[in-house]
């Protein structure tokens, strides 16, 4: 059976829609993109190569001849589309031009300062992913059609929980089905545990056979036009020990406390807190190994983690998060419950 099958809800939108907003927040005259996800997510154009020049007064795309004719078809109005080449001259009367830490290497930095002598580049950390956190319209609507389609894969598991079926195997045809149902991809390489193995959260499908009685763990999420969606539950193919019955209480509670109590203005600390009081009444707060959450949407874990163990976050209206609580016994079994929350 499937442990929960969620409700969800809209909201609303904060868009960096002038360069202003993005140099006013990077705290720089120019800036420079180069993830990929992120001029996706300004331009609506997926790349595998090219930067983004932002400047006060506009966006400049710089692609090379594979992308040209598909960027200045499809770019944004206003936007101007250079080969990438041209990015030396643009940048000549730069004297201080902002870029991402978190994606240039070493080396990309090292080339840079060699080819743009009279610009020095100052490291910035996560100001489009401050933008992308809080979800617009358009955005939504991509999210809840790869969600839709992920609920369409979880329906077709029951039938395939038949003896012999190997973790592989069934891996294998929620691609299939995730392609057959209209999604870009998965969102992720799905978990698939049988057994034993759901003692390991983030378990790696094997050619272990299933047998009747066993846990099934599922995590999988569909793409679709880039957005994630990202969902976990428990299947049972035989009674319930009485352990596993109080587990699956546990974690249902827990994951039900933590939801009803998002919403714009709470934090992350104070979510993972609530779930774990509820799994410390039961006496399985140290099952609880991993954080409780995270936000998603182009990139399956991208903005707020819901953990102790990092900074606290204030959630925004807009946001899409995962609460994903769960229990975990080496050797024996494991089971978590996830669903995506949009923060109202």
């Amino acid at each position: 059976m499937i442990a929960q099958i969620p409700s969800w809800s809209y909201s609303c939108y904060v868009y960096p829609n002038s360069p202003a907003q993005v140099l006013k927040t990077a705290n720089t005259s120019v800036f420079l993109v180069s993830n990929l996800t992120n001029i996706r997510y300004l331009m609506g154009l997926e790349l595998s190569a090219g930067l983004l020049l932002i400047t006060s007064r506009k966006y400049v795309l710089f692609v090379d001849g594979r992308y040209s004719e598909v960027a200045s078809k499809n770019a944004m109005k206003g936007v101007d589309v250079k080969a990438l080449n041209t990015l030396k001259s643009s940048l000549k009367k730069v004297r201080s031009c902002g870029c991402e830490s978190e994606v240039v290497t070493l080396a990309q930095f090292r080339k840079w300062k060699r080819e743009f002598k009279n610009t020095k580049f100052v490291q910035k950390s996560g100001i489009i992913e401050n933008f992308r956190r809080t979800k617009g319209p358009s955005e939504i609507i991509k999210f809840h059609k790869a969600q839709s389609i992920t609920h369409a894969l979880l329906k077709k598991i029951p039938r395939e929980l038949v003896n012999g079926r190997t973790e592989k195997r069934l891996a294998r045809k929620l691609r299939n089905w995730a392609e057959e149902l209209g999604a870009d991809s998965l969102s992720f390489d799905p978990i698939v545990a049988f057994g034993v193995n759901t003692s390991r959260p983030h378990h790696h499908p094997t050619n272990r056979k299933l047998k009747r009685g066993d846990i099934v763990q599922i995590d999988v999420g569909a793409r679709y036009k880039g957005y994630c969606a990202d969902q976990s539950v428990v299947f049972f193919t035989g009674p319930k020990t009485k352990k596993q019955a109080l587990c699956l209480e546990a974690v249902q509670k827990a994951k039900g406390i933590a939801t009803e109590l998002v919403r714009a203005g709470v934090t992350t600390h104070e979510l993972e807190k609530a779930a774990r009081a509820v799994l410390k009444k039961y006496e399985y707060e140290k099952a609880f190994c991993h954080s409780l959450g995270h936000g998603v949407g182009l990139d399956i874990h991208e903005g707020v983690n819901l953990s102790l163990n990092a900074p606290k976050e204030i959630l925004r209206k807009g946001e899409i998060i995962t609460i994903e609580p769960g229990v975990y016994f080496a050797g024996q079994f494991g089971m978590r419950l996830e669903d995506e929350v949009i923060v109202k």
